[in-house]
């Protein structure tokens, strides 16, 4: 009766140590997702300000040329 016993014992001990260590893993895993996912957001935030800054220049020469074409029709 003891063998039968300490074996259950032995097996269940196993159980829950394997759930723990899989649980660890799953949150290694998440974490490595989560750190793949942030820099992939940072490269594109960084992608669309290059975007918006190149857009913004566009826009201050666009403007130059219009006040430069206002002077022009003043004379």
């Amino acid at each position: 009766m003891k063998k039968v016993f300490l074996s259950l014992a032995v097996i269940a001990a196993l159980t829950v140590v394997s759930c723990k260590q899989a649980d660890a893993n799953a949150e290694a895993t998440a974490d490595s997702t989560a750190v793949e996912a942030v820099d992939t957001a940072a490269a594109a935030v960084d992608t669309a300000a290059a975007a918006v800054d190149t857009a913004a220049a566009k826009v201050e020469d666009a403007a130059k040329a219009v006040d430069a074409a206002k002077e022009e029709v003043k004379k």
